[in-house]
């Protein structure tokens, strides 16, 4: 029996579901002539037992190598048996014959291999699929795994999921993460699990997040929401290299979409202020003033979380940014926030010393500050 046709009538998730509740064995080519690649998944009474992709992103050797699981003696020595005494045995097979390697540790990088070929061809939307039924040969004896094929596709559903929530940072693998300013006034030590510890040490202002996921010998998407969550917490800024190559846009065009934004705000037309610094945002996100427009019109249409969250990236980005100080802690002050309020309007108080403009303000800041310590003191509201 065979099943084809194109992703665009049939999607691949569809597919992969299809082959699972009828229990199918045989062989799923899907290829793809936008990204000029081809991935093959081995099924067995629906199950998958093993996958290849044209690109092989993560040969067995180099994953192993990178993870310390072999040296490159072991490494040199296992190809020179491969191809000098033509060794018929798979790299694995012949590792562990040397036992420099478990069987289980070469199961559970095969796995991994299987697992990132699979949701590499769920993120396809385009090309063409063909399944034929057939009983299955020639797969390697070292990939003596079975994989659930339902919880393939829940993983590459979450996947999806979680990276619509990054994607607006991390929009491609190109991004390069750099580490952020350091802070004005120290934060103490950084709290970081091990996995991001391994990203964070790795971090030279070069490496772009597939290179990262590369010499980690971990999944392109994890390292990717790593990344995310370091931007988040101010450890890192994500650089679209990109961006700088390819966009013509200038200081000019950014001027312009930043007096719409200011025209739209003056006038309380709320959605289209935000809609168009978000436009500003999207094409400049390394400039702190954008953010600082965007915090601005999200504290007008009384919406704290988003204020806060982006009036933190403008300091991220530019910490002497006296604006971003005081409409953040209005912006705490509304979420109820109020001891971390009043650390932000004394950092603003510190820095509009220098400035004539901002030093009009201080007497309302004051003000503001006086009653928030009154509320933060008397308990009434958490701290947050």
């Amino acid at each position: 029996m065979a099943i084809e046709g194109p992703l665009r009538e049939l999607g691949i998730h569809d597919v992969f579901q299809l082959l699972d509740l009828s229990r199918k064995t045989g062989v799923l080519r899907v290829t793809s002539e936008l990204r000029h690649n081809a991935g093959t998944i081995y099924f067995q009474d629906g199950t998958i037992i093993f996958a290849e992709i044209k690109s092989n992103p993560h040969p067995l050797g180099a994953l192993l190598l990178r993870t310390g699981k072999i040296t490159e003696a072991d490494l040199e020595r296992a190809r020179d048996m491969q191809t000098r005494q033509n060794d018929p045995r798979r790299l694995g097979q012949i590792l562990v014959a040397m036992g420099v390697l478990s069987p289980r540790e070469v199961e559970r990088q095969v796995r991994f291999q299987i697992e990132e070929v699979v949701f590499e061809v769920m993120s396809w939307r385009e090309g063409f699929f063909s399944f034929s039924e057939e009983p299955v040969t020639g797969v390697p004896a070292e990939t003596a795994v079975r994989i659930s094929t339902e919880a393939l596709l829940m993983e590459g559903a979450r996947r999806i999921d979680e990276w619509s929530r990054i994607e607006k940072h991390v929009p491609h693998l190109g991004v390069v993460p750099q580490l952020a300013p350091a802070p004005e006034r120290g934060e103490g030590a950084l709290d970081l699990l091990p996995p991001e510890w391994e990203v964070l040490a790795l971090i030279d202002g070069t490496r772009d997040v597939r290179a990262v996921a590369q010499e980690l010998g971990r999944s392109e998407f994890e390292v990717a929401k790593t990344l995310f969550g370091l931007e988040s917490a101010g450890v890192v800024v994500l650089v679209d290299p990109g961006t700088r190559r390819e966009r013509v846009t200038t200081a000019a065009e950014l001027a312009e979409l930043a007096g719409r934004a200011e025209d739209a705000l003056a006038r309380r037309d709320l959605e289209q202020a935000r809609a168009t610094a978000e436009q500003a945002v999207a094409l400049y996100p390394h400039d702190a003033t954008v953010h600082l427009l965007l915090g601005r019109i999200h504290l007008a249409a009384v919406r704290p979380p988003e204020a806060v969250e982006e009036l933190r990236r403008a300091l991220r980005l530019d910490p002497l940014l006296a604006a971003a100080h005081r409409l953040l802690g209005h912006a705490l002050a509304a979420a109820g926030r109020f001891g971390e309020a009043v650390d932000q309007w004394e950092q603003w108080e510190r820095l509009a010393s220098r400035s004539e403009q901002e030093s009009a303000r201080l007497e309302e800041v004051q003000r503001a500050k006086a009653a928030a310590q009154t509320l933060a003191k008397a308990g009434t509201v958490s701290h947050g």
